[in-house]
């Protein structure tokens, strides 16, 4: 049971020590701030409230993207 717990330990440090690379975050945070974007103006076009389109969805993501990014990187 001890190496268990000697590799609990090992993966805990590497993941506290690992910055990360900032492209994989990027991506991720364009790629889901499109989908939410998106889920968001389909839901607001059928309440009626704006109309579904690709300027929209564009808008909503990048407005999204926007404020993630200075979220979590402030």
């Amino acid at each position: 049971m001890s190496d268990g717990d000697a590799d609990a330990d090992g993966f805990e440090a590497g993941v506290e020590s690992s910055e990360g690379d900032p492209r994989v975050l990027l991506v991720m945070n364009a790629v889901l701030s499109t989908l939410f974007g998106w889920t968001i103006v389909w839901g607001l076009s059928y309440l009626g409230f704006l109309e579904f389109g690709v300027v929209n969805v564009a808008t909503a993501a990048i407005l999204l993207f926007a404020m993630t990014y200075l979220v979590t990187m402030s």
